[in-house]
């Protein structure tokens, strides 16, 4: 099957993932996220968790991630050299953030963050990494002033590079967002009005956005990463993936590591449908999604999600070889088959029961990554 695409995902909250869900967002960040990736300073310490999280989501079946680092450029441009070590499809971004009232360390001046940002870009692209490409990241609008928003904008223009952010993730954030940028019409609005949507921009979550904002995601060609366990797990809100669809926005779905507690896309794929399924309860007319347009939505939408779909995200002739090689019936694997099923029945049985043990190989850009060839960089 094509490989899975993790379109959000902060590679920095690795080590504390399946812990510190007790908060909501605003609350869980300055607890338990910026003293974590404070510590990314220690270019040992991100070694030592980037190398596990490119080997635990290639394991999964994740051939292409979208990455948050953290505003640490040296740590960051190592988390570019490890994916492509391990042969993993990355978009990389070096985390911009010149406001932070909570932990105040954990920030940037605006010029650093401009300055570093730049850096961090020239040596990514410097280093001619086939599959690893730097994104310009403010981490969301109550972190960046104006100021800042509007340079960024600046720099994925000129440099033609994509952008991530996070947008209406939980109500809080929302009601913030308009009293520090009161001049704006929307949450979306603050993002268009710095050039920060784009056909190459991924914005994570949008849980509360409404039906004018999705279409200026649709007029702009921006899309959305659908986190649904993080969604839950915070307590942030139901996106309504039929209502995106129906609205012709791009959409595609994403871990978000820590938010959510598993680095798995099979995980995003089980959340996505018990998501529907409880906007369904709620109400009955509600359209549910249905397993092959979620397993859709995990391959092929990411890659459109990331406007990497000229290379990736099915088997259309032309485009690269990221492939997974899955044996359900796998020995000692998650999956009893009683008796001699369809394709389309194993594919289902795979996305609601399997797990790494039935990913027997991992192909990325034609070449096989995973089993892992020893002796693997540690």
């Amino acid at each position: 099957m094509p490989g899975m695409v993790d379109t959000h995902i902060h590679a920095s909250q690795y080590s504390y993932a399946g812990t510190a869900l007790d908060m909501p967002l605003l609350q869980w960040l300055n607890t338990y996220t910026f003293p974590v990736e404070s510590r990314f300073k220690d270019l040992e310490f991100a070694h030592r968790v980037y190398t596990k999280v490119v080997k635990r989501t290639l394991r999964n079946g994740t051939t292409t991630a979208c990455y948050f680092a953290t505003i640490h450029t040296d740590a960051s441009l190592l988390l570019g050299q490890i994916a492509n070590d391990f042969g993993q499809r990355a978009l990389v971004g070096k985390v911009c953030m010149d406001r932070n009232n909570s932990v105040k360390h954990y920030k940037e001046t605006n010029q650093e963050s401009q300055e570093e940002t730049c850096r961090f870009i020239a040596e990514l692209l410097n280093k001619k990494y086939p599959l690893v490409k730097p994104v310009v990241t403010p981490r969301f609008a109550p972190s960046c002033t104006g100021a800042l928003l509007g340079q960024l904008g600046a720099i994925a223009k000129n440099n033609n590079l994509h952008i991530q952010s996070h947008i209406s993730e939980n109500v809080e954030e929302v009601k913030l967002v308009k009293e520090l940028f009161p001049e704006s019409e929307s949450y979306t609005d603050v993002y268009h009005k710095y050039n920060l949507l784009t056909d190459k921009t991924v914005m994570a979550h949008g849980c509360h956005l409404s039906d004018e904002e999705l279409a200026l995601f649709r007029e702009t060609g921006a899309s959305l990463s659908h986190c649904p366990n993080s969604n839950i797990s915070l307590c942030s809100g139901m996106l309504n993936v039929r209502n995106v669809l129906k609205q012709k926005v791009k959409l595609g779905l994403g871990t978000d590591v820590a938010g959510g507690y598993s680095a798995s896309m099979l995980d995003a794929v089980r959340r996505t449908l018990d998501s529907s399924k409880v906007l369904t309860i709620q109400d009955p007319e509600h359209e549910t999604l249905a397993f092959e347009e979620v397993f859709r939505l995990a391959t092929l939408g990411g890659s459109q999600a990331l406007s990497l779909d000229d290379q990736t995200g099915n088997f259309e002739v032309g485009k690269d070889f990221d492939a997974l090689r899955v044996n359900v019936a796998a020995p000692g694997g998650p999956i009893d088959l009683i008796q001699c099923d369809e394709p389309k029945i194993l594919l289902e049985k795979f996305l609601n029961l399997g797990d790494d043990r039935n990913i027997v190989e991992v192909f990325v850009a034609g070449r096989k990554v995973v089993p892992f060839t020893e002796p693997t960089p540690e």
